[in-house]
């Protein structure tokens, strides 16, 4: 699949269940790769807030993100159905700290989305595949999440609370297609008890009682019932036969259980990519399912640092041989380094085609051509040359210089016919000229060599 965005920009406005502000939300389109970013266009620095597991901020009745000084909170029904749509890229410009709570589901988010339309972009969907049974238990609230190796995104939940009223609930998902009819529209739910302790410690300045389930496990007084009707400033409040207080009406028998499943789809979207994988989750809540999105990515960023870029050789180079020409100073036959694929601000991908042809396979083993690995370390410095030279204006007036190669390794043999494609990420950032960067070659999905490496770029005649 490719990667997807909006078509056009919709809006919407609310209370915050908790802060009870007023907060103006706007949906834009988005660029491929730049992901699902927040702005608070009432902060006038530091107010891009992405939604990322790294800027976790709280998990207190809610999702919560922070960076910097730019924080917003409840997002997780917004990104639930954000990944209901499979929208990659999305910019959503909000006015004040707090994503309304609308009904407490994800509907009327679904509903501005599918009004936006959704448009298609050329890059293709990077997913995160599940490849083993990974597995998460807590045992202070004796919640349990696993993830299957699967090809799509599927979800079963169960909840069990020792409620009469709700009793034991499964809700699942086989598809994330079937998100919009199947769970958006299930609303947040809590208990009379709990209810009570959030009023006390002031988190639901914006609650009503016509965004949120409320189960009445007992019998309650009428100085308890007024004491809610003064709150919620609702004369008319009282408990249904079923349990529910203010006798509303469920729109499925498990709408709690499908709640909690929304919220599982909306915090693992921090994990920054979709999902193929079959998650198993029995009573999860803001806490774990966040803790098990930070699990998965560290389990991801790992398994990324071992495996080569995925690279499309179909398509055309960023830079060509005759391009990294004018950038690096280096002729044949010492310019190594074939194309630049990719190109970050903290990192670069480039590739070498090694060919028979070349000149030291001569003397190198002739009956038995390995590439050198001291050429190998030149060919990674060459490409990290490109990174840094990319940083300053006129990259011809300068030279690259290596100051040091620490931890080099050479894990296996390189020989013609291979394609070598070098994946450096910058230490620290780029300071006074001085470059550090760790680097590894990939032949055929292997790690074939990997450095640490100090470059320095200098003015050329100086």
């Amino acid at each position: 699949m490719k990667q997807r965005t909006i078509k056009n920009q919709v809006s919407i406005s609310g209370i915050g269940i908790h802060s009870g502000v007023h907060t103006n939300v706007k949906l834009l389109p988005s660029k491929e790769n730049s992901g699902i970013m927040f702005v608070r266009t009432d902060l006038k620095e530091n107010n891009i807030i992405h939604a990322h597991i790294n800027n976790l901020h709280s998990t207190k009745r809610s999702t919560d993100l922070k960076y910097k000084n730019a924080q917003v909170r409840t997002v997780e029904h917004l990104l639930a159905a954000i990944s209901g749509f499979q929208i990659d890229n999305i910019i959503i410009e909000i006015d004040n700290i707090e994503i309304p709570i609308l009904d407490g589901s994800a509907k009327i988010f679904t509903q501005i989305i599918e009004q936006a339309g959704i448009q298609e972009l050329e890059e293709e969907k990077d997913y995160y595949e599940i490849k083993r049974k990974i597995s998460l238990f807590d045992e202070s609230t004796g919640t349990k999440i696993i993830a299957f190796p699967s090809n799509k995104f599927e979800i079963n939940v169960d909840i069990d609370y020792n409620s009469k009223v709700l009793g034991k609930q499964n809700a699942t998902l086989n598809n994330i297609s079937d998100f919009q009819n199947k769970i958006s529209s299930s609303r947040t739910f809590c208990f009379l008890h709990e209810l009570e302790t959030l009023i006390d410690n002031n988190l639901i300045k914006g609650g009503n009682i016509n965004n949120a389930i409320v189960i009445v496990e007992e019998e309650i007084n009428d100085d308890k019932l007024n004491k809610l009707r003064t709150i919620f400033n609702k004369k008319d409040i009282r408990v249904s036969k079923s349990g529910i207080l203010n006798n509303l009406s469920l729109r499925f028998k498990n709408e709690p259980a499908r709640h909690k499943l929304l919220d599982v789809i909306g915090d693992l979207t921090l994990l920054g990519k979709p999902i193929k994988g079959k998650i198993v989750a029995y009573k999860p809540g803001h806490k774990n399912n966040t803790k098990f999105a930070k699990y998965l990515n560290e389990i991801m960023t790992k398994d990324l640092k071992n495996s080569a870029p995925k690279l499309d050789f179909n398509k055309p180079p960023l830079y060509n041989k005759e391009k990294i020409k004018t950038i690096l100073p280096h002729r044949d036959p010492f310019l190594f380094i074939d194309e630049i694929r990719d190109i970050g601000e903290d990192f670069i991908i480039g590739v070498k085609h090694v060919k028979s042809e070349e000149e030291y396979f001569k003397g190198h083993f002739p009956s038995e051509p390995v590439m050198p690995g001291v050429l190998q370390l030149e060919t990674m410095a060459q490409a990290g040359g490109v990174l840094i030279l990319n940083t300053v204006k006129n990259p011809e007036d300068y030279l690259t210089f290596f100051m040091k190669i620490d931890n080099a390794k050479f894990k296996q043999k390189v020989i013609p016919g291979d394609t070598l494609i070098f994946h450096l990420q910058l230490i620290s950032p780029i300071r006074r000229g001085l470059c550090h960067m760790h680097g590894k070659g990939f032949v055929n999905n292997k790690i074939v060599v990997e450095a640490d490496l100090l470059a320095q770029i200098s003015p050329k005649n100086k």
